[in-house]
C-alpha cells in the first residue's frame, strides 16, 4: 500500500511538471470553484437583481427623481452592483465565473445604451437578447456535436455524453422560453411589473427548472471509482 501511494505521488508530481504550472493552477482554481458555498453563489448572482428591484421601487424617494425616471437610476445602480458582484466573485471565490463575466458585459452595454439614449427599451429587451443568444449557442453547439453546457458546469457535474446532450438541449429550449416570456411581459405589462417579474419571477422559474433536472442528472452522473477498485 505504501509503495502504491509513493508511486501515485510521484506520478502526480511528474504530471504537474509535464503540464506546466499554468495548467496546474487552472485546475486548482476549478477545484476551488466546485467548493463554493451555495448561499454565497446565490447572493452574488441574485444580489444585483435584488438591488435593481429595490432601486426601481424606491428610486424616487432615495434619489429624489421623478417616478418615471426610476428605471434609469435603477439601471445605473444595476450596472454598479454587477461590477461589485464580479469583483467579489474574484476576491471571495478565487475565480471569475463565465456567466458572471457575460452578464456584466451585457448589463454594461445595454445599461449604457439605456442611460445614454434615455430609452428604457434597451434594458427591457436585454433579457430577450441574452436568453436568445444563450439558447442559440447551446443548440448550435449540439448541432455541431458539442455539448457546450459542460464548459460551464464541469466544476460541479460529471455526466456521460448522453447526459450532457440532453441537459444542454433542455437548457437551450428553456432559454428560448425565458426570452419569449420577457417579450410578453415587458410589452403587455407596466414597467414596475416587468422589474418585479424579472427579479421574483424569472429567478424562481430558473431554480425550479434546475431542480426538475435532478432525475436526469442522477441517471447520467458518472460516479467516481471506489478506492478499493
Amino acid at each position: 500500500m505504501t509503495e502504491i501511494r509513493s508511486e501515485t505521488a510521484t506520478a502526480t508530481k511528474q504530471a504537474v511538471k509535464d503540464r506546466g504550472p499554468e495548467r496546474f493552477e487552472r485546475h486548482a482554481v476549478v477545484a476551488a470553484g466546485a467548493k463554493v458555498n451555495p448561499l454565497l453563489k446565490l447572493a452574488l448572482e441574485f444580489g444585483p437583481l435584488a438591488i435593481f428591484f429595490f432601486a426601481n421601487s424606491y428610486g424616487d424617494r432615495l434619489f429624489g427623481v421623478a417616478s418615471d425616471r426610476r428605471i434609469f437610476v435603477a439601471t445605473g445602480v444595476f450596472m454598479v452592483a454587477s461590477l461589485v458582484a464580479l469583483v467579489l466573485s474574484r476576491v471571495l471565490v478565487g475565480y471569475l465565473p463565465r456567466m458572471a463575466i457575460v452578464n456584466f458585459v451585457v448589463v454594461s452595454v445595454f445599461g449604457g445604451l439605456t442611460i445614454a439614449l434615455d430609452d428604457a427599451f434597451f434594458i427591457k429587451v436585454k433579457p430577450t437578447i441574452v436568453n436568445t443568444l444563450f439558447g442559440c449557442v447551446l443548440l448550435g453547439g449540439l448541432y455541431f456535436g458539442r455539448s457546450l453546457l459542460a464548459l460551464v458546469l464541469e466544476t460541479v457535474l460529471q455526466l456521460d455524453e448522453e447526459g450532457w446532450r440532453k441537459l444542454t438541449l433542455r437548457w437551450g429550449l428553456f432559454f428560448f422560453v425565458l426570452a419569449a416570456l420577457n417579450e410578453v411581459v415587458w410589452r403587455t405589462q407596466t414597467q414596475d411589473f416587468w422589474v418585479a417579474f424579472k427579479v421574483w419571477g424569472v429567478m424562481p422559474l430558473t431554480m425550479l427548472f434546475a431542480l426538475a433536472q435532478t432525475p436526469l442528472i442522477l441517471k447520467h452522473e458518472i460516479k467516481p471509482a471506489k478506492a478499493a477498485e
